[in-house]
C-alpha cells in the first residue's frame, strides 16, 4: 500500500528494470496497481564472474513475466540455482511454483506451505550461492513472515514490502502486527548503522540510496499516524472505518480498505498498550 509521501534519497522517478548494484538486476513486472506502484520488483542477485544466480521474489503468476526473468539471467551468462520469498503475498510469490518449474530450483521461504524443497529460511540464515553471500533478516509486521535480505558485498538490503520505493507500506492486520513492524524498522535502521547499509532495494517503486533516511521517515510517519489514531479515538471516532475517513482524509479513497488493515493493527497495538 502506498501514500504520497517523499522519502529521503528517492529519485523521481518509478522503477526501472536494470542493474541496481553490481550485484543486484530488478526485472519489473507487468502488475501495476495503486496497491503495487509500478509493479512487483522481482531481483536477479549474482556475485560478479558466477554463472549462478539467486532470485528473490519471482513475482505473480505471468508466464511472460516469468521468461523474461530466466532470460535476462542468461543473458548476462547466469543460471538461476536457487529462488526465495520475502512474504508470501500473491503479487510477490503466485510464480514461484511455477518459476522453479522453469528453473528447475528449491523455494526458499519462511512459511512451509511456500517452500519447494526441504530448506526453509529463518533469522540469522546466511544464503551462499555462487561464492554470493545474503543474509536473512527476520522482519514481520507487514505480514507475519516477511523477511528481508542483507547483501553485504553491496552495503545493500533487499526489504519486501516492509520498506518501499515510494510511499509507505500497510501493516496487513491480523496477520501483520504493529508492534513487530517497528521492531523490524528498528531491526533495520540497525543494518544502516552498524553494518553500513545505505542501499534499499525494495519490492515495489525504486532503489531508494539513503537507507538510513528511508527508515527514519517509515519510523517517524508510523509514530506521527500512531498519534493520530489514539487523537481520532479521543475525539470519539471507535470504529476502525471511522479512524480511515478521520485520518486518511486526504489518501485516494480507494486506498481505504488497505489503510482499514494499517488502522485495526494501530488499535490493537493501542489496546495492547493500555492507550485506549
Amino acid at each position: 500500500m502506498t501514500y504520497a509521501a517523499s522519502l529521503p534519497g528517492q529519485p523521481r522517478g518509478g522503477a526501472i528494470s536494470g542493474p541496481a548494484t553490481e550485484r543486484a538486476v530488478c526485472v519489473l513486472a507487468p502488475n501495476p496497481s495503486p496497491m503495487t506502484l509500478d509493479g512487483t520488483n522481482t531481483w536477479i542477485v549474482s556475485e560478479p564472474g558466477s554463472d549462478l544466480a539467486v532470485v528473490i521474489d519471482p513475482g505473480p503468476l505471468d508466464e511472460g513475466h516469468l521468461n523474461e526473468v530466466v532470460a535476462t539471467a542468461g543473458r548476462a551468462g547466469k543460471r538461476v540455482a536457487l529462488t526465495l520469498l520475502t512474504h508470501g503475498h500473491p503479487d510477490h510469490a503466485d510464480g514461484a511454483a511455477r518459476f522453479a518449474e522453469l528453473t528447475r530450483t528449491d523455494v526458499r521461504a519462511l512459511d512451509p506451505a511456500l517452500r519447494l524443497g526441504d530448506e526453509g529460511l529463518a533469522a540469522g540464515d546466511v544464503v551462499t550461492t555462487g561464492g554470493l553471500e545474503l543474509r536473512v533478516v527476520p522482519t514481520p509486521g507487514h505480514t507475519s513472515d516477511s523477511l528481508s535480505f542483507h547483501l553485504p558485498a553491496d552495503a545493500a538490503v533487499l526489504t519486501g514490502d516492509t520498506v518501499i520505493g515510494r510511499g509507505t507500506t500497510v501493516v496487513a492486520h491480523p496477520d501483520g502486527r504493529l508492534g513487530d513492524y517497528l521492531d523490524s524498522l528498528r531491526r533495520l535502521r540497525s543494518l544502516t548503522v552498524d553494518d553500513g547499509v545505505d542501499t534499499v532495494l525494495p519490492g515495489h517503486g525504486p532503489v531508494l540510496n539513503d537507507a538510513r533516511g528511508a527508515v527514519e521517515f517509515y519510523l517517524a510517519h508510523r509514530a506521527n499516524r500512531l498519534a493520530q489514531v489514539e487523537t481520532a479515538v479521543e475525539a470519539g471516532h471507535r470504529t476502525a472505518a471511522e479512524v480511515v475517513a478521520h485520518v486518511y482524509a486526504d489518501v485516494d479513497r480507494t486506498l481505504w480498505p488497505a489503510a482499514e488493515l494499517s488502522v485495526r493493527a494501530q488499535l490493537e497495538y493501542l489496546a495492547e498498550h493500555g492507550l485506549v
